[in-house]
């Protein structure tokens, strides 16, 4: 590659956030993290219910099932708010980066046979390609995991700019 390469993100944060919340993503109750322990949790807290409504037909002996019952129910219902938690702070994280990009003035990504650097109003990530251990590409977006984490649409850049880092990515980062 002769030089630096540099690739402006027009920014519309629209299009960031059909990538971050698609799939129910930003549910609080139905996220790909949560939605297992939610029904987890509604079909104990039924079984439960059930339970308590005919614990007249149970006798002394067969009242551990309601206890037991009680404390599934209790444990389901902390792990489903430990993942709500989750949830909660990565909505808050990603909504605080999607502010940053709306303010934003200059996105940019610069890159040559050695480096990776983006540039969001001024303030630079710099990573060499070593830094980088996945990259990911479809029709939506380009994702890069390693020292830095990004995400970059497809609908923020021409179509000439896109192929040029998805070629790039394929021959920098080893998989």
């Amino acid at each position: 590659m002769d030089g630096d390469k540099i690739i402006k993100l027009d920014v519309n944060r629209k299009d960031f956030e059909e990538i971050y919340f698609s799939g129910n993503q930003g549910s609080l109750f139905f996220s790909p993290t949560t939605k297992s322990k939610t029904i987890s949790t509604i079909t104990v807290g039924l079984v439960l219910l059930i339970t308590f409504c005919f614990k007249h037909n149970l006798n002394e002996e067969s009242f551990g099932v309601l206890y037991f019952a009680s404390f599934i129910f209790l444990l389901c219902a902390v792990y489903l708010s430990v993942s709500i938690n989750k949830v909660s702070r990565w909505k808050k994280q990603v909504n605080g980066y999607l502010k940053s990009l709306e303010n934003s003035k200059m996105y940019e990504i610069r890159f040559n046979d050695e480096i990776f650097n983006v540039n969001l109003n001024g303030q630079e990530e710099l990573s060499k390609w070593e830094d980088f251990k996945y990259f990911e590409s479809n029709n939506e977006f380009i994702s890069l995991e390693g020292k830095f984490n990004y995400m970059f649409p497809r609908k923020s850049m021409s179509e000439k700019d896109y192929s040029l880092l998805k070629q790039v990515l394929k021959k920098n980062i080893k998989e």
